[in-house]
């Protein structure tokens, strides 16, 4: 890749997904995590000079935004998706089968009356899907203004044919298949009936791209989507839906594509999986060669996830006379370290921002567990959710036992919650 030749064929995409604009908006510690994230995201495709933008859905937290949200949005592509910059990207399929729910359906930045310099592709996902009465989308908002590219939008459910946007770049040819949101159990039985089509294209130099918003994580016999039915010749899986930052591409079947998940750039709850660090996709392909480098999210609130388990009644450590104040200054202990990684990850940071804290609190008795609220407003000042700091287990082991297959042993353990949390 050295040569002014090579260069001028390399794409350069930035990959993201599940962005989740607005949410948290009504909190004002948190009302504008969505935004600065999604910001910076823009502005990290502008200072690497990516040809384009592709977003794996859920650009906005509901499929009804507020106005403020779909405000916000508007404001941050037209600040950083307009300009006089040339878009280098060859559209080579028929636009009209790609953009058929606009009036005029072609590629934004061939359309005569805009100027773009940062072209954005998108497809929805569970949280921005179409509704009401004529099936509408945040995402036909901002694509009839132009703003974004929406596509991969299936209204017949009863078949599905993917036709790929077809992208030229110097030597370097891509394929993109978009494939919206679908619930997962109907998807699943599309593709055992053979009702799902990705028509390949003819010959074999193009690099062939699927961007897709389901879930990855098995939750059940047809809840979620399996590898072996995403056909062979699909080179990269852009995978959205899932909130966990596991951006590096990896084969997980033999022959199959690699799949590269982004991950949330906002947290949404309160799991372990959404306090990763957060990261979006710098995706360069040179003909059927790709790499994907990681570039960290600098702006996203510090998000600490942990879990303490408090003393054994019985034990020299256990306080009998008061177990549940015991209890209190271990956890305010723990909180503290807590906190004092959350400060040193942000040393870099000019203007810090309060973490969000989440402390998995496991007993053994009911004499130890207090109120975590009242306990959580005394960080009000210090930490983004005070309200909803700790999550309470009943710590119940359990005894030794054998596998049957007489391989080990195992010492297991099971935990009794107390409130569910929601991995997305």
């Amino acid at each position: 890749m050295a040569n002014e030749n090579v260069d001028d064929s390399i794409f350069k995409i930035l990959v993201a997904t599940d962005n989740h604009l607005g949410y948290g908006e009504t909190k004002p510690n948190i009302a504008q995590d969505s935004f600065r994230a999604f910001e910076e995201i823009l502005q990290l495709a502008v200072k690497n000079e990516v040809d384009m933008v592709l977003l794996g859905g859920d650009l906005f937290h509901e499929s009804q935004p507020s106005s403020h949200s779909l405000q916000k949005c508007t404001e941050l592509l037209k600040k950083y998706c307009l300009g006089d910059k040339p878009v280098a990207i060859e559209f080579l399929s028929d636009q009209s089968e790609h953009f058929s729910h606009l009036k005029n359906p072609v590629v934004n930045y061939e359309d005569p009356d805009l100027n773009i310099c940062l072209p954005v592709f998108s497809i929805h996902g569970n949280h921005d899907s179409p509704g009401g009465n004529e099936l509408v989308s945040a995402l036909d908002i901002l694509s009839s203004a132009g703003l974004i590219n929406y596509f991969g939008r299936w209204n017949d459910l009863s078949k599905i044919e993917i036709k790929p946007i077809l992208l030229k770049k110097g030597d370097t040819k891509i394929a993109i298949y978009g494939l919206s949101h679908i619930p997962d159990q109907r998807l699943v039985r599309l593709f055992q009936e053979k009702k799902v089509k990705m028509p390949r294209v003819d010959d074999d130099d193009w690099f062939n791209i699927l961007v897709l918003h389901q879930n990855r994580a098995n939750r059940g016999i047809k809840n979620f989507i399996p590898y072996d039915i995403i056909p062979e010749f699909i080179n990269l899986v852009i995978w959205g839906h899932e909130h966990d930052c596991n951006i590096e591409p990896k084969q997980c079947t033999q022959n199959g594509p690699y799949i590269s998940q982004p991950g949330s750039s906002v947290a949404t709850s309160l799991s372990e999986g959404e306090s990763a660090d957060k990261h979006v996709g710098l995706l360069k392909v040179y003909k059927d060669t790709f790499k994907i480098i990681s570039l960290p999210l600098k702006s996203v609130r510090p998000f600490i996830f942990d879990d303490i388990i408090l003393c054994k009644p019985g034990t020299d450590d256990f306080n009998l006379d008061a177990p549940k104040e015991q209890a209190i200054n271990d956890v305010k202990t723990k909180v503290e370290e807590m906190i004092q990684k959350a400060t040193i990850k942000q040393e870099d940071n000019s203007t810090p921002l309060k973490p969000l804290i989440r402390l998995s609190v496991k007993y053994y008795t009911e004499t130890q567990i207090f109120n975590g609220i009242r306990l959580g407003h005394h960080y009000e000042n210090r930490v983004a959710n005070p309200g909803d700091m700790f999550k309470f287990s009943n710590y119940v082991p359990k005894e030794r036992r054998n596998r049957k297959d007489g391989v080990c042993a195992v010492d297991d353990t099971e935990f009794n919650d107390v409130s569910v949390l929601i991995r997305m």
